[in-house]
Parts: C-alpha cells; sequence; structure tokens
C-alpha cells in the first residue's frame, strides 16, 4: 500500500516534534507537496485557505526539517516527525495545541529537560536578582564543574544509603547542573540524545 493520493486530494499530516514525540501542528499535503518534501528534506504543505503549496517557514525562518515519514494503515493519513526551528505556531506558541479543554494526569517526557534547558539558556543571557542559575554562570566554569563533582558524590552516597527519594533527588540536582554545563557549552541534551542513539547496538 502507497499514499493514497487518487481518492484523496488531500492527505492530513500530523507532525510531531522527533524528540519529544509532541504534537506540533495538523497540516494538509497534496501529491505535489509531498514530493517536494521529499526531494528537499523539508517540510511543505497545501494551504486550504490560499490554495497553494507552502514551505514550512518560509517566512518567518521556522522551518521543520524533516526527520522521518510514515503512513498510516489505509494510507490516507501520514505522521511526519521533524526537527523544528523556532516555534511551529503562527501565534509564537511552540505547538498549534495549547487550548487545554481536558487533562487527567500529566505525563512526563523528555519536554521536561527540554523546558529545563530553555530555562537555563534563559538566565544565561538574563541577569536576574537572587537566581542560583545566575550565579552560577556569572562564577564561571570552575564553580559549575565543582558543583557537578559535588552532586555526582551525593548520587554515590544516596545510591549507597538505598533511599529512592534520596536517589531521585540527588540525580535531579546533578542533571541540572549538568543542564548548565550543556549551556555554558552551547550546547543541548539534543547533542547527549544523539550521542546515546550512536550506542544503541
Amino acid at each position: 500500500m502507497e499514499i493514497d493520493f487518487k481518492n484523496n486530494d488531500l492527505i492530513p499530516v500530523v507532525v510531531q516534534d522527533y524528540l519529544t514525540g509532541e504534537v506540533l501542528m495538523l497540516a494538509y499535503m497534496n501529491k505535489e507537496s509531498y514530493h517536494l518534501t521529499l526531494q528537499t528534506g523539508f517540510m511543505h504543505y497545501f494551504s486550504r485557505k490560499r490554495n497553494k503549496i507552502w514551505k514550512k517557514g518560509e517566512t518567518s525562518g521556522n522551518v521543520q526539517e524533516v526527520v522521518s515519514l510514515y503512513y498510516d494503515c489505509d494510507g490516507d493519513t501520514i505522521l511526519a516527525k521533524v526537527k523544528q526551528k523556532g516555534h511551529a505556531c503562527h501565534t509564537g506558541n511552540k505547538t498549534c495545541f495549547f487550548n487545554k479543554v481536558y487533562e487527567k494526569e500529566e505525563k512526563l517526557g523528555f519536554e521536561v529537560l527540554k523546558k529545563l534547558m530553555e530555562t537555563v539558556n534563559d538566565r544565561k543571557n538574563k541577569k536576574i536578582e537572587g537566581s542560583y542559575t545566575c550565579y552560577l554562570f556569572e562564577k564561571g566554569i570552575d564553580k559549575i564543574l565543582k558543583k557537578v563533582g559535588e552532586e555526582a558524590s551525593e548520587v554515590i552516597i544516596a545510591a549507597k544509603n538505598g533511599a529512592k527519594s534520596e536517589i531521585s533527588y540527588e540525580i535531579a540536582d546533578l542533571i541540572y547542573h549538568i543542564t548548565v554545563v550543556l549551556s555554558y557549552f552551547d550546547m543541548d541534551w539534543e547533542d547527549v540524545l544523539l550521542e546515546l542513539k550512536k550506542r544503541e547496538k
């Protein structure tokens, strides 16, 4: 089975962040925009409102680099996993799906680390009085690395004690300080995940 453009002029496309799995937007493709996407490696859609093909981010710069494309069992819906530059929504929100109707339970995933990274980067660039993160950046890499060493030692002690709540608390402290290290060197948790990906075999 292939994508069924014969019976469907427009195919809905569900777009996800390739790292977090967060749904960024829903758009539509015709056959031409689909082939443009495959040829260029960047998401192209068909705008029903403007009745034309458009490359995502062609005016805003918030392009979507294709990581993978899948189609469903009926061949009439596409799932795109993308590397999003900037925000996906024209409102300035990261995702178009920001209007909460109902939520039974918040699920935790990589988005927690991503949000932490954004906060730490913000503190690096903005001086906020009383901010511990700002303090670390002001003191420099030696202070930051000293804290990483201290927190790593505390993880070891917590693990030796065997108290799960203590272990999770100390590992959270360590991850926070590692995030500061990444930010200091203009890196991201994505760099770490890509390195881990190489070690799957």
